[in-house]
């Protein structure tokens, strides 16, 4: 096929990458990309917020399937310009991506579908925050309504902290005060073409930017796939993940199907498995990351099939995917300053070296080539990605490839799936 792949992290760049090792070869298009990206696919210039864009340069280069990798393009409207071109594209439209784009939507969606989740109170004004954190009580949670790339949350016992984070995005629209959930989190990944949903297998990702989940949220410094906790809690992963697609996934997506919105593409819940059972803490309308980094290395099925299956709305016809036996282990590399203020522009040596290690590839995320050579253009600059047969084998190699690349003043997790069991 020829496939064209909106998006220029390490997402994308991952699901490149699983599209480029199928056994039939495919034409591979990307907008923007980046510079590991452009190694496997050719950089077309195409906005990829752009509906009107997108879908010209889709018609006109007979593309076969688009997939949409990022938010801001689901939210734009980009999948529904496509589909009414008659375009196959893997992303929902825009009506039925508020499932991401809108906190508020989400828990409405939730709530008619009788899927669990925690508390939430919306709140428009500094009075409205004061009072859902005063009933909702510590630890405080705060999200911001709209998309804010993964750094709009903050969980804190500073009251002050929840205000003035609150604060900060009332500017921009109504905040959610949430209740604290506490437990274990699990990210799980379901293939929808608006009728059936097709599970994939789960990760567990870390959003702190510190050791040991200390520091500020961010978009995500790390993961690791399967969960082999699972079966002292859920009797393994199959049972969990039956559980979670009869209790989560199918109730939303045919309540979105009832509402006239249905559901094409990727749903993302991210769980907590509390005292009370496994709830809801959010959903995404695309592959996450970095968890997309370890669960498709282990896929045995042509990715390729399975998303033109979802954008066709024949996954019916399909059985669940299946996985290899092997852990999954991802540590991302961030540039200095990130999330705040990242510093840009630092040029990275030893990618070649780490990525030619055993059972290791490199995910860019934010690289460009320069005269110079290979700079950071952002904050999440690079996930080292690594398989074993354990995994201490894969964070061993994960860690020691890790240590090959140089970034001045680059950060990144030491204890990304840590004492995690050999399996």
């Amino acid at each position: 096929m020829r496939i064209l792949v909106l998006g220029s992290g390490a997402r994308e760049h991952a699901i490149l990458q699983s599209l480029r090792s199928e056994e039939v070869a495919h034409d591979l298009f990307a907008a923007p990309g980046n510079a590991g990206i452009a190694e496997i696919a050719e950089i077309v210039d195409v906005d990829p917020v752009s509906p009107q864009a997108v879908t010209e340069y889709a018609n006109d280069a007979d593309i076969d399937l688009v997939v949409i990798g990022p938010e801001a393009p689901l939210v734009a409207g980009v999948a529904d310009a496509l589909r009414e071109r008659g375009i196959p594209v893997f992303g929902p439209g825009r009506a039925a991506a508020q499932l991401e784009g809108s906190k508020t939507f989400a828990k409405r969606v939730m709530d008619a579908a009788g899927v669990p989740t925690g508390r939430a109170v919306r709140a428009h004004t500094t009075a409205e925050v004061a009072a859902a954190l005063d009933d909702l009580g510590a630890p405080y949670v705060v999200k911001a309504d709209g998309l804010a790339a993964g750094k709009g949350v903050i969980v804190t016992e500073d009251r002050d902290a929840a205000v003035a984070h609150a604060e900060s995005y009332l500017p921009a629209g109504a905040v959610l005060i949430e209740e604290f959930l506490s437990g274990p989190e699990i990210s799980l990944f379901f293939l929808s073409d608006g009728d059936h949903v097709l599970p994939l297998s789960p990760a567990q990702d870390f959003k702190r930017l510190r050791d040991g989940d200390e520091g500020p949220n961010t978009g995500g410094m790390g993961a690791y796939s399967p969960l082999p906790w699972l079966l002292e809690r859920f009797d393994g992963e199959a049972e969990f993940v039956a559980h979670i697609t009869r209790t989560v996934a199918e109730p939303v997506i045919r309540r979105l199907d009832a509402e006239g919105t249905p559901f094409i593409g990727l749903l993302y819940a991210g769980l907590i498995v509390t005292d009370d059972g496994v709830k809801v803490i959010e959903f995404n309308a695309r592959f996450g990351d970095p968890e997309t980094q370890v669960v498709l290395p282990r896929l045995l099925d042509p990715l390729s099939e399975l998303l033109l299956a979802a954008a066709s709305g024949t996954l019916e016809d399909r059985p669940a995917p299946a996985f290899a036996d092997a852990a999954a282990v991802t540590v991302v590399l961030a540039s200095e300053g990130y999330p705040e203020k990242p510093v840009t522009g630092r040029i990275l040596e030893g990618v070649d070296a780490a990525a030619a290690r055993d059972g290791v590839h490199i995910a860019h995320a934010a690289t460009a080539r320069t005269a110079d050579g290979l700079v950071a253009t952002g904050g999440r600059v690079l996930s080292v990605v690594a398989l074993g047969t354990t995994f201490a084998e894969a964070r061993e190699r994960a860690y020691a490839a890790l240590g090959d690349i140089q970034l001045e003043g680059g950060q990144a997790r030491s204890d990304i799936a840590a004492g995690i069991s050999e399996r």
